[in-house]
């Protein structure tokens, strides 16, 4: 039997969704034949690049710079939700519901909030959208990490921060289940679109029959399916998330100054 480190840490909000995540990853080990080595010590950075990695979920951001050539790409989920389609997702800009702000430009020189350095939905394309609006390179007149989308909503409404970039899967998820997390939250637009994050493993992985695994778990756990909104996985290549390199090129000199 092979073992290998099988995590989803990228969705882990509302519960309902993570013990979703969890069935479909055991089903899918038991697909494979494969069993599961423990990987709570291990942070996002080694997880991804561990040679004894079997399936897990990167950011495209970090697959096309930190990890580019070291990890192979599995595919991509095709979700069903408001606003992710054929296996492309974009993040919603937003505010508090009582800002009278209504347009993406009326927040220059505010408060604004990144879940992550390196994270595509909370800064790539945030940046990508912003850009056009700030020749010069600066919009905010601050910025402030968070940590995660949900650190940045819970910001956002309590006042210590103006406008956020939300993964556009994480804000449906939480709106269909958690909605109090989005209550008293408004959507000012919608990024580009970009392709969902990748499932990736280890170089020399076989990623034809873990995705096929992972499409026939998804067919034989129809209730975990339809928790996760997840139609399939979708092959999918390095070159697909060269899109985002682009929209990071045509942001030119904009950047987020902390």
């Amino acid at each position: 039997m092979s073992q290998g480190f099988a995590e989803l840490r990228m969705y882990v909000a509302p519960p309902r969704v993570q013990t979703a995540q969890e069935a479909w990853l055991t089903r899918v080990l038991e697909l494979l034949s494969a069993e599961r080595l423990e990987a709570q010590g291990l942070d996002l950075k080694q997880l991804w690049l561990s040679p004894s990695l079997l399936i897990t979920q990167t950011c495209g951001y970090p697959l096309m710079t930190a990890l580019r050539g070291q990890v192979q790409v599995v595919g991509r989920p095709v979700y069903r939700l408001p606003n992710s389609a054929g296996g492309n997702h974009c993040s919603l800009l937003v505010a508090r519901s009582d800002d009278p702000r209504q347009q993406l430009e009326d927040f220059r020189g505010s408060h604004g909030l990144l879940n992550s350095r390196d994270s595509n939905s909370g800064m790539n394309l945030f940046r990508h959208a912003l850009a056009p609006l700030q020749p010069d390179g600066r919009f905010f007149a601050h910025v402030s990490l968070t940590g995660g989308h949900r650190n940045s909503l819970a910001e956002i409404k309590a006042g210590r921060g103006d406008l956020a970039a939300i993964d556009s899967v994480t804000f449906d998820y939480l709106a269909r289940e958690a909605s109090e997390e989005v209550a008293g939250i408004k959507v000012i637009g919608r990024t580009a679109q970009g392709p969902c994050l990748p499932y990736i493993t280890r170089l020399g992985g076989d990623a034809e029959a873990i995705r096929h695994a992972m499409n026939q778990a998804l067919k034989d756990l129809p209730d975990v399916a339809r928790v996760l909104a997840i139609d399939e996985v979708i092959p999918a290549t390095e070159a697909d998330y060269e899109l985002l390199l682009q929209y990071e090129c045509e942001a030119g000199v904009f950047d987020f100054e902390l």
